[in-house]
């Protein structure tokens, strides 16, 4: 990759809100991670031909798997976009839910910042909140499952 190209794209980076990028090209991959203001190209391959050995057959040895962590029990309200997790409508606000809050369908539960717009995340089911699954300013995705409603 010519490097007018990887700055362009430290460059897009930087003045953007992605904060990683990751490109794969035949001539290798490039990783840019933003850090405190400032991208950075992290790692840089050369795609290179991979030899294979031979394949020798020996005893393989049993390997116990790890089960799956069990899912949390009662109902998950999941984000409906990707963005920022807020519990509160302002820094020094108090949370719109603690632990132990009983809500209704349609009560407020938290903010979602996406693309600088603030998105109200609304209960979608009556019940206690058992579990609050993020950190205040924490990054999710879509799907991702934000509280425990039982």
């Amino acid at each position: 990759m010519d490097l007018r190209k990887l700055k362009t794209l430290i460059d897009l980076v930087s003045d953007s809100n992605v904060s990683e990028l990751e490109i794969t090209e035949a001539e290798g991959k490039v990783r840019i991670v933003k850090s405190m203001g400032v991208a950075a190209p992290v790692v840089m391959q050369q795609a290179a031909p991979v030899a294979v050995a031979p394949v020798v057959a020996a005893p393989v040895a049993a390997v116990e798997v790890p089960a799956p962590a069990a899912a949390p029990a009662g109902h998950a309200v999941k984000s409906p976009m990707v963005g920022t997790f807020y519990r509160s409508s302002s820094p020094g606000a108090a949370p719109f839910i603690q632990i132990g809050s009983v809500v209704k369908e349609g009560d407020t539960l938290c903010i979602i910042e996406a693309m600088k717009i603030l998105n109200e995340i609304e209960s979608d089911k009556s019940g206690t909140v058992t579990q609050i699954l993020c950190e205040n300013g924490q990054a999710v995705e879509y799907g991702q499952p934000l509280f425990i409603v039982e």
